[in-house]
């Protein structure tokens, strides 16, 4: 089986994240898209979607999300 490209392949919601999971300009644009144009990684995010916990795009998406509205609250 081919690996993940996540330069090139296609990004869903549905797409899990992999050993070989990468912050390309391909993954920001999904998450632009699902989260809005504040979209931005930072460190313990990012930490997240590398902690080795299976997941997929739509779980980070709305992950991020989540962060975001605890951090209004705070």
């Amino acid at each position: 089986m081919k690996a993940f490209d996540w330069h090139a392949d296609s990004i869903s919601r549905a797409t899990p994240i992999t050993k070989s999971y990468r912050n390309t300009q391909n993954v920001r644009s999904f998450f632009t898209r699902e989260c809005g144009d504040a979209f931005r990684f930072d460190r313990p995010f990012m930490a997240w979607l590398k902690d080795g916990r299976e997941k997929t795009m739509g779980d980070a998406a709305d992950e991020w999300i989540r962060r975001q509205a605890e951090k209004r609250k705070a």
